[in-house]
């Protein structure tokens, strides 16, 4: 039995210009988190506010779907419109989306705040898109919240001429393609004024509640928070706990499946298809619908590959089950995937579940018996072994399950040494900026 940790990570504080002097923010926010938010408490009544998040081709999926799940959690009336002629976008790393709108047709509507996810070249196709500039720049005239993560703080915002005279971070790679104009930093998420621009998918959370802050307040971002599970620590190590190892072995390249279904949670869900397919692992995102476009727990639309049942004709190293309450009980109530699982934990070979997915889908049909395991905080005393709950990810032997949301990015990261090694898992989440 051991506690594994991947590595002491070292990041500098967000660092932001404020509005007015910071105050500390009230728990369940993680300490580290408070510590470093430093953006000033702006006042607002609780009505919902409205939200522009573009989306592209070859838009970064983890970035815009985390931004889109965390903002609707805040009660924020998020509208995902596309920049692109059909509703549907191919984003990077092969996930699928469908956007609420398109751009056009959002054209005439004013909103509180509009941000911008990344990717490449996603973020260029946001630049190019000439209605979206328009309206980010008629926005920003206006005295509008407008943001941008990873690749598009310096692609869009900067060539749009939003940055003039700012301090703004980026994608570590993409600094130097800042305007001479703009005071480029190296902050997880950077404030001046009323542009907010992050880093990479690895701070895409920090990201999106500092957008909270500043839409809804502090409370709420700390509402927001709690249930996200959170790094207690960003930037300091993240670690599996570890029981019965075994080497988890594959042929050539690992076969992964994910289903999903109507109620998965979207960011888990593209968190470990992204990570995964970033690692060169053979993903296959299987609907246990009767379609393949699902309506995850927020309503971000996904598509699937294939579904389940044409899925389940293939073997796989790994079955892996994100979480979010419909789509495990969707998981559960599926006797083709419960009979794949069975079939998996019979022959020893791999499988997993985060968030409420081991308490909803596994426990209830014996894939746990004699498994430590974790579960979703609340989801945990559905468990009847509840001895390892407090862990972020738990590995016993086959099995690997983990917390939620906000310890997705680890759980998938773990799969990664699993099958690859340590370095290869440092090595991708340092390209995340998750470290």
């Amino acid at each position: 039995m051991a506690t594994r940790h991947l590595a002491p990570l070292r990041l500098p504080l967000i660092f932001f210009k404020t509005l007015s002097p910071p105050r500390p923010l009230s728990r369940p926010f993680p300490r580290s988190l408070a510590r470093s938010f430093a953006v000033s408490s702006m006042a607002s009544p609780p009505s919902s506010k409205k939200v522009l998040v573009p989306i592209a081709n070859g838009t970064e999926p983890m970035e815009a779907v985390i931004i889109i799940d965390v903002l609707r959690r805040s009660g924020a009336d998020v509208t995902v419109a596309s920049v692109e002629k059909d509703l549907r976008v191919d984003a990077c790393w092969g996930v699928k989306l469908v956007a609420d709108a398109l751009v056009a047709d959002c054209a005439g509507s004013a909103f509180d705040l509009i941000s911008l996810p990344g990717g490449m070249p996603g973020a260029a196709n946001l630049r190019d898109c000439g209605v979206l500039e328009s309206m980010v720049k008629k926005h920003a005239e206006n005295g509008g919240l407008y943001s941008a993560i990873c690749a598009a703080p310096a692609v869009a915002l900067g060539s749009w001429g939003l940055l003039k005279g700012l301090k703004a971070t980026c994608y570590p790679s993409f600094m130097d393609k800042f305007p001479s104009d703009t005071v480029a930093v190296e902050s997880r998420v950077q404030v001046d004024g009323k542009a907010v621009t992050s880093r990479g998918a690895g701070t895409a959370m920090e990201f999106s509640l500092v957008l909270i802050e500043h839409l809804y307040g502090k409370d709420k971002a700390a509402e927001v928070a709690g249930p996200l599970v959170m790094r207690p620590h960003h930037g300091v190590e993240f670690a599996m706990k570890e029981l019965n190892r075994v080497e988890w072995k594959f042929n050539g390249t690992p076969n992964i499946l994910v289903p999903i279904a109507n109620g998965s949670e979207e960011m888990e869900a593209v968190m470990i298809i992204d990570i995964l397919r970033r690692a060169k692992a053979n993903v296959t995102v299987a609907s246990v619908e009767d379609k393949l476009e699902i309506v995850a727990s927020r309503k971000v639309k996904i598509v699937a590959d294939t579904l389940l049942h044409d899925a389940s004709k293939q073997q796989y190293d790994l079955i892996v089950l994100p979480g979010g309450l419909g789509g495990a009980k969707a998981f559960a109530n599926s006797e083709t995937l419960i009979n794949l699982l069975k079939k998996q934990a019979g022959s020893n070979k791999l499988y997993g579940a985060i968030c409420a997915s081991p308490a909803i889908a596994l426990e209830p049909h014996g894939l746990l018996k004699g498994k430590k395991a974790t579960a979703f905080p609340p989801m945990c005393d559905k468990l009847s072994d509840q001895s390892e709950c407090e862990n972020r990810v738990v590995v016993d032997g086959n099995l690997i399950t983990s917390r939620g949301p906000g310890t997705a990015m680890e759980f998938s990261l773990v799969i990664v040494e699993k099958f690859f090694g340590r370095e290869k898992a440092l090595d991708l989440a340092r390209s995340l900026v998750f470290m």
